[in-house]
């Protein structure tokens, strides 16, 4: 890396320690290890503040994921990325003469990464294969330095920034892996799923084959441990950057050891299920610019190794390379078969050949990712952990840091046989994948006592990547958005801790958002200019949809504004008209009331939304097309008329679909505002 070259080596001279004896010594204010998203930004974030920083990735490739495939953002609620998250899209942007570009080409991005490094003045030592952090020097609660082989690191704060928290695990703060059970946190949707329909099986399958033998796919039996506890992992996969422009494609790589037979419980869910595509087998979203793709997991089989992760988080570096190559060979050979396999459909066939790897993207690895996507490894326990509730019902704090607003999305953990009734009828046995978890959560923000350990454990420690949160809570923060948002933080935190002479979960966190907004961080809906409603403060009584009975499938959006308080309720896609709301206030006295209602406006909304008003005066409808744009600097808050009440909450408001109506009906806020006589 150019940035090896270009920075003149430190020497430490302060540590005098059997542990760190090594041939070439760095010393810094900040010490960041993991050259993660995060970990750049981290990086770049202590050299804003005036700070020395050394950036140590032992990989050849800055970014993680980032660059590594995972092109499509993750980026949920676009309004709620701020500060240096969003200037790294818009740096992106830049290349492409555009002022943001959300969906990446890995090598530009990567690009971007190193010229920002280069122009901080970050000093960034890579491309060292197999010199992982070995061995740590503690003074009481204190990291004094640590050594990665030969190399060896002396600091004053430290930043952990790798998906496996290598750094934190050696400083012995606490942490944990895998599924809480649902009693360690009050978390409903914690521990293992009974069953989940997203990414699973269309038709029963047969987990073995004529010769009775277990596919080498499948995990085993069903525990039925129902909302328990278990260190499984959720499933990694490598976000593949392909292609269908003749000049640009590479052929599918067969990998080394290819046996069909590995993929002969695919073999019989192809048959089972006839006409499958290409889409159906996985998810090529073909938004990246230039005619490229990251190809995510879809479906029941696909990109997404289940249960191969589980020993990835507490393995040895020796473990986790052999991890790494039996993924790159699944994912290659998944591939592989689609291609060639005789028992593929010809037309499947034909189409998984008009793809190919795209020639121009890791170019010095046979034009495969060099990052396996680690969805979730170790987790801090920290001064503070992040749980179901943040994200749904205490979504704001005190110490907010920054914004997450992404599903809470865990891809499966294991692939298991059910012997009793399935989905598909009475054949059994069948195979079943589970720990799927997609749900909607509104824009919540994230605790800064979630990026620091116990004081009594280290206090000189920032987590950004494994931070202090339950699978749940991980599950949605973990996106590659906010953990750079998470980086900036931790760089301006371990700068102030320096400067303020104070342990990292004593600095002054006003002072730390102060320097956060100033860099145009979003901490809370507030910071989104004029854009966000704060409920509290509307005249009237005011129900958002997170007070009123809703029947049906709704899930939680908040991606079009403007919409009142935190985001709005979504008809389900496969529930259009089918789903009511019931607003039911307790109104003050008697009397008139103003009603407004909230619908945040878009093309695919409901033609024709009735507002059904139960008062004094009878029962009135009122049809309002939620299609109808709400013009700039207008209150989202339209009047639908005014109606007499009696106090109390005898009086009430139904919202459903009008039938023959279209589009997507949602559910937002209402509003009572007395009429003065």
């Amino acid at each position: 890396m150019k940035h090896l070259l270009t920075f003149v080596l430190l020497y430490a001279v302060a540590i005098v320690s059997p542990v760190l004896h090594a041939e070439t010594r760095y010393e810094a204010d900040v010490i960041v290890y993991g050259g993660t998203a995060a970990g750049v930004v981290a990086a770049i974030s202590v050299a804003n503040q005036g700070k020395s920083v050394v950036l140590y990735e032992p990989k050849k490739h800055l970014g993680g994921m980032v660059t590594g495939g995972l092109g499509r953002t993750d980026y949920g609620n676009q309004h709620v990325i701020g500060g240096m998250s969003r200037e790294f899209f818009e740096r992106n942007g830049a290349k492409y003469d555009k002022s943001i570009e959300w969906f990446l080409e890995p090598h530009v991005a990567e690009e971007v990464y190193d010229e920002w490094l280069t122009e901080a003045g970050v000093m960034v030592v890579n491309n060292h294969p197999g010199k992982f952090v070995t061995a740590i020097k503690m003074d009481g609660a204190s990291i004094q330095g640590f050594s990665c082989s030969d190399l060896a690191f002396s600091g004053k704060i430290f930043i952990d920034a790798s998906y496996e928290g290598d750094l934190m695990a050696l400083a012995d703060i606490s942490y944990t892996w895998g599924r809480e059970g649902q009693d360690e946190y009050g978390e409903t949707l914690a521990g293992q799923i009974k069953y989940s329909p997203k990414h699973q099986f269309a038709a029963g399958v047969s987990p073995r084959d004529d010769d009775n033998e277990l596919s080498p796919l499948i995990q085993g039996p069903d525990p039925k441990a129902y909302g328990k506890a278990d260190k499984k992992i959720q499933a990694y996969n490598f976000r593949i950057c392909m292609t269908q422009v003749p000049d640009n494609m590479v052929p599918w790589p067969k990998p080394e050891g290819y046996d069909p037979s590995d993929w002969d419980l695919l073999a019989r869910y192809l048959e089972a299920v006839p006409g499958l595509t290409m889409g159906k087998l996985m998810h090529p979203a073909l938004v990246i610019p230039n005619g490229k793709t990251d190809t995510n997991n879809n479906g029941a089989i696909s990109t997404d190794y289940i249960g191969e992760s589980w020993g990835y988080p507490e393995g040895t570096p020796e473990e986790r390379a052999a991890i790494w190559e039996k993924h790159k060979r699944y994912n290659q050979g998944f591939l592989y078969f689609l291609a060639h396999d005789p028992r593929v459909p010809q037309e499947l066939r034909d189409e998984m050949n008009s793809w190919g790897l795209a020639k121009d993207e890791f170019v010095d690895n046979d034009n495969w990712p060099h990052q396996l996507y680690i969805r979730e490894a170790r987790r801090m326990i920290g001064h503070y952990v992040m749980t179901q509730k943040d994200l749904q019902t205490e979504r704001t704090k005190d110490d907010s840091i920054g914004m997450g607003s992404y599903n809470s999305d865990s891809h499966n953990v294991q692939r298991i046989i059910v012997e009793e009734e399935g989905p598909w009828g009475d054949e059994v046995p069948m195979v079943i994948n589970e720990g799927d978890m997609q749900v909607s959560v509104r824009p919540y923000e994230i605790a800064y006592g979630a990026l620091v350990p116990k004081a009594e454990e280290c206090t000189n420690l920032l987590s950004v990547s494994t931070i202090s949160a339950s699978h749940v809570a991980y599950s949605s923060i973990r996106m590659e958005p906010q953990y750079m948002i998470m980086g900036e933080a931790a760089g301006v935190a371990a700068a102030h801790a320096i400067e303020q002479g104070v342990n990292v979960q004593e600095i002054n966190v006003s002072l730390l958002q102060g320097v956060l907004r100033e860099n145009g961080g979003i901490l809370s809906m507030a910071d989104i200019d004029a854009d966000y409603i704060d409920v509290r403060k509307l005249p009237g009584i005011v129900l958002d949809e997170e007070e009123v009975d809703l029947y049906g499938k709704w899930r939680l959006s908040s991606s079009t504004f403007p919409y009142v308080g935190m985001g709005y309720a979504h008809e389900h896609d496969d529930a259009k008209g089918t789903t009511v709301a019931v607003y039911r206030p307790t109104l003050p006295k008697d009397g008139a009331y103003e009603v407004f209602v909230s619908y945040a406006p878009h093309t695919n909304r409901c033609t024709a939304a009735e507002y059904s008003v139960y008062s004094e005066d009878g029962v009135e409808t009122v049809v309002v097309n939620q299609r109808t744009k709400i013009e700039d600097g207008q209150s989202p808050l339209v009047s639908i008329g005014t109606f007499n009440f009696k106090a109390g909450r005898s009086g009430w408001i139904k919202l459903n679909a009008q039938d023959g109506a279209v589009g997507y009906l949602i559910a937002d806020a209402i509003q009572w505002i007395p009429v003065e006589e």
